[in-house]
């Protein structure tokens, strides 16, 4: 990792990971869902900086950059299984949790210098929350037949 990349240019990785987590951000909020427009930057921004810090500090200490990811990681795993609901017949919120896991990685994308595959993982998530329901209503349908009930 290259310690010598000027501070405003690692602030700037943390402006690019809380814009496209907030573009995550404003799908969902526009969907209604708890982890909306301000959940989804701030986790962004977040391992953004995480990713700043081990780009920055961890070299000086001697120490793994990839550690410090590594408990992103882990931390997002807490907060995602926080979304996840559970009842007698339904399981809510595993879109949420994988949302907040996807965006964490954009984030870390980003404040690592990976542009290209924050902004591309943040268009492949906002296709697949928004394209990706209307399949699978259709093929829903389909496999349900008219009446409802399977075929």
């Amino acid at each position: 990792m290259d310690s010598t990349i000027p501070e405003l240019d690692l602030f700037a990785r943390v402006l690019l990971a809380a814009f496209l987590g907030g573009l995550v951000g404003v799908q969902r909020e526009a969907r209604g869902k708890a982890a909306g427009l301000r959940t989804n930057t701030l986790i962004a921004a977040g391992s953004a900086v995480f990713a700043v810090l081990s780009i920055r500090v961890v070299p000086h200490l001697q120490g793994d950059p990839s550690r410090l990811a590594a408990a992103v990681v882990t931390g997002i795993g807490f907060l995602g299984a926080g979304a996840i609901l559970r009842n007698e017949h339904d399981v809510h919120g595993l879109t949420t949790a994988a949302t907040i896991w996807v965006n964490s990685g954009i984030g870390l994308c980003a404040g690592v210098g990976l542009y290209l595959t924050a902004a591309g993982t943040t268009g492949l998530t906002l296709f697949v929350l928004e394209v990706l329901p209307h399949i699978e209503n259709r093929l829903g349908r389909h496999l349900k037949g008219h009446n409802g009930h399977p075929q």
